[in-house]
């Protein structure tokens, strides 16, 4: 057994696991944090989406001794209190969501997306669009770069289009 330490959501928890153990597994039966969901268990799908060091990962292919001393957000770290992030209100109002399994997922990966391209970092889309200036990075994102980011969750139900729409509508100059 390892003893690690993790800020999870805000909070610092000092626990101790086996080397195998990955962080969904942590998360879920440790933690009690079972909004990251256990979808395929191979990486596959995004259903356990979360952020580390503001990173987004597969949880589910993640050692949790191999993030010691890391901070890690999860779904239910996202929302402020009471209130819902924009985010969480945008899938809400676009209909992001139909059986929800994947909404977590989908949330974690969409809010670490947002972060990603406020810092200018690019994807393979990001030089497939003639308006975006490379050098900076797309002022805001359209459709197929949105998609291309997003590519990693899979959702069973086909929410694509309402998802895409529900991440458009809380970026700067929203283009669609």
């Amino acid at each position: 057994m390892h003893a690690i330490e993790l800020t999870i959501n805000g909070a610092l928890h000092t626990v101790s696991v086996d080397a195998r153990t990955t962080l969904l597994d942590l998360l879920r039966e440790q933690i009690q944090l079972t909004g990251t969901k256990k979808g395929c268990d191979h990486g596959l799908c995004g259903a356990c989406t979360v952020a580390v060091n503001g990173e987004r990962v597969v949880s589910c292919l993640t050692l949790a001794v191999s993030v010691d001393g890391a901070t890690v957000l999860t779904i239910e770290g996202i929302a402020d209190d009471d209130r819902l992030h924009p985010l969480q209100d945008a899938f809400v109002e676009h209909d992001g969501f139909q059986c929800g399994y994947c909404t977590p997922g989908q949330i974690s990966s969409a809010h670490a997306l947002l972060h990603e391209h406020g810092r200018g970092d690019l994807s393979a889309a990001s030089f497939e669009d003639p308006a975006a200036d490379v050098a900076t990075g797309p002022e805001t994102l359209c459709s197929a770069e949105i998609r291309e980011r997003m590519a990693g969750n899979i959702c069973r139900c086909g929410a694509y289009p309402n998802i895409v729409d529900a991440i458009a509508s809380c970026l700067p100059g929203d283009r669609r």
